[in-house]
């Protein structure tokens, strides 16, 4: 099983995590199912950006973005080459490391 590490996030996951993932999974799934609460305000159906990770090491292994997921990608806060919506990016058979971005799009969060 491939292994997904998160950096630490200040205020989702402080200390950091490493998680084992299900091959065919999205990265926001593997994520929610181990207590990581990544925002996920459309309800994962690539409508928005609120999912939006970096994905550091592994990203070769996983499935090519649609064009929609890079449409949303281009109003997500931080974009950088290495940005991913989390519910549209399926773990593979490599180990993952993914940073969780400091702010998302959505100005107010349930959670808080």
């Amino acid at each position: 099983m491939p292994k997904i590490i998160f950096l630490p996030h200040q205020e989702i996951c402080p200390d950091g995590a490493v998680i084992e993932a299900t091959s065919g999974v999205s990265i926001c799934d593997a994520a929610l199912k181990h207590g990581i609460e990544i925002e996920h305000a459309c309800e994962k159906s690539c409508a928005c950006t609120t999912c939006h990770v970096y994905v550091r090491e592994g990203g070769e292994s996983l499935n090519d973005a649609t064009e929609t997921e890079d449409d949303l990608l281009d109003k997500a806060w931080g974009l950088e080459p290495d940005s991913r919506l989390s519910c549209q990016t399926i773990v593979a058979d490599k180990d993952l490391v993914v940073e969780l971005p400091k702010y998302t799009i959505n100005m107010v969060s349930e959670s808080h």
